[in-house]
């Protein structure tokens, strides 16, 4: 039992010195190609049985004629994990440069292509990894392209309306003043319809700046729904009347939520102007709010004939009209992605679908704790 215990520790003691030359090696050698840190250790494993051999020779426990037996098989075994250390770590440094390639591709701008034929599992999960990351920034790139495009739309759509009322304005401005208009009191009423019409136009494009840049502030208290809708249908009455489109809120239930009051108002009359703009004379404007399961849901449901189904993705878009026509009552493009930022604000969702001769705006938002 004495003579086991000293052949393990001078093994122990010769295979220890070895293993820390093998770390200090790896240590300095941690910035070169993998193929050397995988032949340092295969030389680490070989000597450090070499070095436990040797120790034990030394102490005596082996006969000169073993330990020639030994040393020739340990060497045998250096030679041949050598070389199969040296096959694996080329082997390996080809996958990984060959990930490399591939992984610049889609950092480039292009693809991610996993490489072919079998990989370590390590670099399988990194390929993984990095074809979801290429579908993700694929993604991104054409949200990108899709919001740069929706920018350039807006710009041109917003200078074409900016430039239509200044032109107007300057036109009746000139006649004005050089007192050849026919009725100057028609002149000032519609100058000031185009200044407001204006002024609505900015005040638009200054609260969608505002969700943009997320700045938008929220001042939450708790009320209910049924007031809110209340005002909204006693504001948007005279629209109603003068294009002879009928009001109803009939199922209104008392919900109650907590919300900026002021902008969900906003929601609410955009909701509606857009609703009862679209409804044609003798059509019939609907709104409704009730409790659901993921809370409370306000709807506007008008009789404007319906949204093509190609068009439905992109009704809170910035810009979208739902036609080519860029004079009223199309407006701005901007009362919708209005509506779908306040609401995302409130940690809510907007959508829309088509219904029997028209379409359903709901805008679902928390309800209030108890």
């Amino acid at each position: 039992m004495r003579e086991m215990l000293l052949i393990a520790l001078f093994a122990l003691l010769g295979a220890g010195a070895a293993g820390l030359l093998g770390a200090a090696a790896l240590r300095l050698l941690r910035h070169r190609s993998l193929t050397v840190s995988v032949a340092v250790v295969a030389v680490v494993a070989v000597t450090a049985m070499l070095a436990g051999t040797l120790a034990v020779a030394w102490a005596m426990f082996l006969s000169p004629h073993d330990l020639t037996v030994v040393t020739t098989v340990v060497a045998m075994a250096a030679v041949v994990s050598l070389a199969t250390a040296l096959l694996l770590g080329r082997w390996v440094v080809a996958r990984s440069r060959a990930l490399q390639l591939a992984a610049r591709s889609f950092g480039d701008g292009g693809e991610y292509a996993a490489p072919e034929g079998p990989v370590p599992g390590e670099l399988a999960l990194l390929s993984r990894e990095l074809a979801a990351t290429s579908a993700r920034l694929a993604e991104s790139r054409e949200r990108e392209r899709s919001l740069e495009a929706s920018r350039r739309e807006l710009v041109a759509w917003i200078s074409h309306d900016l430039r239509t009322p200044l032109a107007g304005l300057r036109a009746m401005a000139e006649a004005l003043e050089d007192g050849v208009a026919a009725d100057p009191e028609r002149y000032f009423r519609q100058m000031r319809t185009d200044v407001e019409r204006l002024n609505d136009m900015v005040g638009d494009l200054f609260e969608l700046s505002r969700i943009h840049a997320g700045a938008l502030t929220l001042s939450l208290s708790r009320l209910s729904l049924y007031d809110l809708v209340g005002d909204a249908l006693a504001g948007a009455a005279p629209l109603a009347r003068e294009l002879g489109v009928r009001l109803v809120g009939e199922r209104v239930e008392a919900v109650p939520v907590e919300v900026d009051a002021k902008e969900i108002s906003r929601v609410l009359g955009n909701l509606l102007v857009n609703a009862i703009r679209r409804t044609p004379a003798d059509g019939t404007v609907e709104v409704a709010v009730e409790r659901r399961a993921d809370g409370a849901v306000l709807s506007v449901s008008d009789g404007c004939g319906g949204i093509p189904e190609r068009d439905l993705p992109r009704v809170f878009d910035t810009g979208w009209r739902g036609s080519d026509a860029r004079t009223p009552p199309a407006g701005a493009g901007l009362g919708l992605a209005i509506v779908r930022g306040i609401v995302e604000a409130h940690r809510g969702h907007a959508t829309v679908h088509n219904i029997p001769n028209g379409c359903r705006f709901e805008v679902t938002l928390p309800t209030a704790e108890p």
